[in-house]
């Protein structure tokens, strides 16, 4: 278990100096720290993952410090190419710490598998035939894993929508409720639903278009909350009263408007996927479970709530779908992600997603405290300013010298990096 997740001076160490301070953790071996520092998935290791494997691709693979979720200390893998998001994650993460960090939960691990059922004769009758059926359906679609069934999982309803408005005419769509414990989901949901489809063909005298997984988890919800007290909010000119009240209206304009709120809810994924794709997860799946979630009133609004405590105290919260696992698909294979489970020292697919959804909300803090005091640009080009620098043609100890130049002119551009070499040659 990590004893903490405050590691002062972290950013400034040199590259070799962090991963030496993480193999002081010991927390992973050295194998899996070199998972983590070299990439851990080599070509031959990526083969059977997908089709026509030429190579692999990384991205930068950083640590989130300070988060403390539910009074425990975590350590949060991220792999992000954009400047600015662990930073931004770690610094919210901390001024939540005073207040105790990040309070979490999450719902038990039920996806939703859809059968369309098309061409029935009577609609209402086929419904009554499902439901009744419904105690001789679940058993057999129980049967399909058995070793999930041993851990507690496996199907727990139906349910039976008819939509009476499509461009096809009225049809069913009948949803098989399924605890998948600590995988994500898919495969065996999957696999349930083309089990089923025969009998509810028999059944109905209808026919069994899709099978599918919905990716809009809404019985798979993951919370996080937090509370930063008013006495951290202060920082240069801005009062601790300007920040918060900015905060609380920069997130009103998310709420109210749906070009905003597309925005807004971009930065809280900038977090979540992160952690997802640091831990072999489907962000792909993430993604469309929560722009479909900030959408389910039928206007798209935030995902997070800001407001304050009767104290004055800055409170937030976020809930959305997380289907995430620890079990199966690239978590099992890729040695990476599984560094980074480790690392996080999670031992439940709902613990991951407690954390993935409080880096989320972190993050989110991060991008409105920034919009709500000295604009987007000012950090967020600070830390893009070394990848122009690199762009530029800089190495070695040029890179940082470069950089500082250009948030200095305030011209983070590369033909201005390219122009500074020149003079410096």
């Amino acid at each position: 278990m990590t004893s903490s997740s405050r590691l002062p001076g972290f950013y400034d160490l040199p590259l070799a100096e962090r991963q030496a301070r993480l193999r002081a953790l010991a927390v992973l071996s050295e194998t899996e720290l070199a998972a983590l520092a070299n990439g851990g998935l080599t070509p031959e290791a990526a083969d059977p993952m997908i089709e026509n494997v030429v190579g692999t691709f990384n991205l930068p693979l950083g640590i989130a410090l300070n988060f403390m979720v539910n009074d425990r200390e975590v350590l949060v893998p991220m792999a992000v190419e954009e400047p600015s998001v662990v930073a931004g994650a770690s610094f919210m993460a901390k001024l939540a710490r005073p207040a105790g960090g990040f309070r979490t939960s999450a719902d038990e691990p039920l996806m939703i598998g859809q059968m369309q059922l098309l061409a029935a004769p009577d609609l209402d009758a086929a419904a009554a035939a499902i439901a009744a059926a419904e105690g001789e359906l679940l058993p057999e679609a129980a049967g399909i894993d058995p070793v999930l069934q041993k851990l507690g999982g496996g199907p727990r309803g139906l349910e039976i929508r008819r939509i009476d408005n499509s461009p096809i005419g009225p049809f069913l769509v009948i949803h098989l409720i399924y605890d998948v414990r600590d995988a994500m989901g898919a495969n065996a949901v999957n696999t349930a639903c083309e089990r089923l489809a025969p009998r509810i063909e028999a059944l109905t005298g209808g026919r069994v278009h899709l099978r599918i997984l919905s990716n809009l988890a809404d019985r798979r919800l993951a919370r996080a909350e937090c509370t930063i007290q008013l006495d951290q909010l202060a920082f240069g000119d801005f009062s601790a009263e300007q920040v918060r009240d900015g905060i609380i209206e920069a997130w009103a304009f998310a709420d109210a408007d749906p070009y905003r709120a597309a925005t807004h809810n971009k930065g809280i994924m900038n977090g979540i996927d992160a952690v997802v794709i640091a831990t072999g997860n489907d962000w792909r799946a993430v993604e469309a479970g929560a722009h479909a979630y900030a959408a389910r009133s039928g206007r798209y609004t935030s995902l997070s709530t800001w407001g304050k405590d009767a104290d004055g105290n800055l409170v937030g919260s976020l809930e959305l779908p997380m289907a995430v696992g620890i079990v199966g698909g690239a978590t099992k294979v890729h040695p990476s992600a599984q560094a980074a489970l480790k690392l996080m020292g999670v031992s439940t697919a709902a613990e991951l997603a407690q954390i993935i959804t409080a880096v989320g909300l972190a993050q989110n803090l991060a991008a409105l405290r920034a919009l709500a005091t000295e604009g987007i640009q000012r950090g967020h080009m600070s830390l893009h300013a070394r990848q122009v620098a690199i762009a530029a043609g800089a190495t070695g100890e040029q890179i940082e010298r470069l950089a500082a130049q250009l948030v200095a002119e305030k011209t983070v551009r590369v033909d201005r990096a390219e122009e500074i070499l020149k003079e410096w040659q």
